[in-house]
């Protein structure tokens, strides 16, 4: 019995992350069309030639009727291909697959440095409710979460790569520079993502520890003589990682496509900068293929968290 419900409940979800893509492939065909504008007349310039617009239209398949120009997309997208880029005439996946290094390492130490700082801080605060500590935390939390993070990477840029030289500036090394090089230019746009993104999961934790520290079982627990690391760490937070979870799924699909902004800032060749530049130059294949991409990611994250409920939470299962 529990086995088909947790196969109905795969097979429910991986419905549902279909139907989403398909939403999402529908928008991103929608967008491009009503753009202001002839596309091919955007993407080419006012200099080009009407000749040269019209090939343009043909080869992008623009003189056809809309629902056979959706159905061309569909297709195309479910072949993996996601077109050819104008400007850096190569496919837009291998286009997005040359920058996908520095974003998904940018992500993965944001996270960490996130989830490394949120965590502990979010339980004891939560266990010291109404101390100085907890005050303290929330107030600087706020405080975190409200700071711009392109004033904040600015702002590390000017004391520990300016004033300090301890860290490079921006930049992603050389073209034969090693890995360890090439992880130091990250460590600065990592610091500024993960301190904003700490604030969220920090009062996340917080207040999903303190629904859990007052339930009849967690006093069950102490009153069996059980040692408070144990009661808080074994009873409290197993029960309360349901909601950190899902905060910590949406925060990692933010910071992937959040890092546009910080990429610029630092001068990091990663998917954001890609996405810049394609926005300038009217790109309109890189813009569809990044879409696509990032919705495919977060639809992703979603599906995995979904999974983890299964395994942490037994009601879940149930």
């Amino acid at each position: 019995m529990i086995r088909n419900r947790l196969l109905h409940a795969v097979c429910g979800r991986l419905i549902g992350m279909i139907v989403v893509m398909l939403l999402v492939v529908t928008v991103v065909f929608v967008i491009v069309r009503i753009a202001p504008g002839d596309p091919a007349s955007v993407m080419l310039g006012p200099q080009a030639s009407p000749a040269a617009v019209a090939a343009l239209r043909t080869s992008w398949g623009l003189d056809r009727p809309l629902p056979v120009q959706y159905l061309l997309f569909v297709e195309q997208v479910l072949r993996g291909d996601l077109g050819q880029s104008i400007f850096l005439n190569e496919p837009v996946l291998s286009a997005l697959a040359q920058r996908a290094e520095p974003t998904t390492f940018l992500t993965l130490f944001s996270i960490l440095i996130a989830v490394v700082i949120a965590l502990p801080v979010g339980i004891l605060a939560a266990y010291k409710r109404g101390s100085a500590f907890d005050q303290v935390v929330m107030t600087v939390s706020m405080f975190a979460a409200s700071i711009p993070t392109f004033w904040l990477g600015l702002l590390l840029i000017e004391f520990f790569a300016v004033r300090f030289h301890w860290l490079p500036a921006s930049g992603y090394g050389g073209p034969g520079a090693s890995l360890g090089d090439r992880l130091s230019h990250l460590i600065l746009p990592a610091v500024t993502l993960g301190v904003a993104s700490s604030a969220l999961i920090t009062r996340f934790t917080r207040a999903s520890m303190l629904d859990v520290l007052s339930d009849d079982y967690v006093r069950t627990a102490r009153s069996k003589g059980m040692g408070e690391m144990r009661v808080v760490l074994r009873h409290a937070l197993k029960n309360a990682l349901v909601p950190i979870l899902t905060v910590i799924g949406l925060t990692v699909a933010v910071l992937i496509a959040g890092a546009v902004v910080t990429e610029t800032v630092f001068g990091l060749p990663g998917v954001g900068s890609l996405v810049v530049s394609a926005v300038l130059r009217r790109d309109y294949p890189v813009i569809q293929g990044a879409l696509l991409v990032l919705a495919g990611i977060y639809v992703l994250i979603n599906f995995a968290i979904d999974m983890l409920y299964l395994l942490i939470d037994p009601r879940v299962r149930y």
